[in-house]
């Protein structure tokens, strides 16, 4: 390889790569225009969830196998684990929904009333109904960022922000998200709204997928009282703020799940557009000197590492790794 690769884009897919790269011994430089991981970043405003069974409702057994490799992945990097499982619930009228998930998926445990009230003793007598996946785990997207920007930071990888960049020479990975488009045209956006909540008085240690035939919620801690709400899956690309119907809705669920609520304070919203290609699925594409990663979905911190590793496999080795689309170069 000839002097330093250029990695654009400073988001979740980015630091991945870096991070893969680097712990090969490989020379390289990020270069984003706004800066370190931040708001600007789509994966700023992730869930975080590392629950491969879980999406098994909505998603192959691509990101069921893949997904697997997440939590060992991010704790090597510094990521703090939270391995606390999943929670999935549905209120009384809602246990088809119930019923239906735990059809798609696999590795839970059935829960009754009594089992969930020991998981979760805030949620005593709430829930008569439960699933439980014990093996996932979720982490805070910041920290993670953060993690992998003080890696590459040890490594000695600069974030570069100048707005002219020559890219003339040498390997150029591409892991722009939504901004990749631009080269990209099947990549279209999917929009993702969140909400940040205090509300001190319950203290739930997991993250709660409340089920809903219209409105589905996640609910992941933060610490502290803090909670993270999402919800929407909206198919644009739009980045604008979070709208009333969705902030109405994703609290409306969250009251559901418990009263105590309806007094949370909102310290934050925030949307964005997360990037996809038709099979909502990952891939590499190589043209040129250009190597395109990107697609994550609504993936990004469970799948990131396996893209991650299979672009620096392709690198160092030449190898076509299984998320390689040769036939959409």
């Amino acid at each position: 390889m000839n002097g330093p690769i250029t990695i654009l884009g400073a988001g979740v897919m980015g630091l991945s790569i870096a991070a893969e790269l680097t712990r090969r011994g490989v020379e390289c430089v990020i270069h984003d225009p706004q800066g370190p991981p931040d708001a600007h970043c789509c994966s700023w405003w992730a869930g975080g969830m590392l629950a491969p069974f879980c999406e098994a409702e909505s998603a192959g057994d691509t990101v069921i196998r893949l997904g697997q490799e997440a939590a060992g992945w991010w704790q090597g990097m510094g990521a703090k684990l939270h391995r606390t499982g999943t929670l999935v619930l549905a209120l009384a009228r809602d246990h088809t929904e119930l019923d239906r998930f735990a059809r798609l998926t696999r590795n839970h445990e059935l829960l009754n009333a009594k089992d969930i009230a020991e998981l979760e003793p805030e949620l005593e007598a709430r829930f008569q109904r439960g699933l439980f996946y014990r093996s996932e785990s979720h982490l805070t997207p910041r920290q993670a960022l953060h993690a992998l920007q003080q890696r590459a930071q040890d490594h000695g990888v600069l974030i570069q922000t100048e707005a002219a960049l020559d890219i003339s020479t040498g390997l150029v990975v591409d892991a722009r998200g939504f901004a990749a488009r631009d080269r990209l045209v099947d990549l279209r956006g999917v929009r993702g709204e969140m909400l940040v909540i205090r509300c001190p008085e319950l203290q739930l240690t997991r993250t709660i997928r409340l089920l809903h035939p219209r409105i589905p919620l996640y609910i992941v801690p933060r610490g502290d009282g803090v909670y993270m709400l999402g919800a929407t899956m909206l198919e644009t690309g739009a980045k604008t703020c979070v709208t009333a119907r969705a902030a109405i809705e994703m609290l409306s669920a969250a009251y559901a799940l418990h009263p105590a609520f309806a007094e949370a304070e909102i310290l934050e919203m925030g949307a964005d557009a997360r990037p996809a290609f038709p099979d909502n699925l990952p891939h590499l594409r190589r043209r040129g000197s250009r190597l395109f990663a990107n697609g994550l979905y609504r993936h990004g911190y469970l799948l990131a590492p396996a893209v991650a590793r299979m672009a620096a496999d392709h690198i160092m080795t030449g190898q076509i790794p299984e998320l390689m689309d040769e036939h959409n170069p």
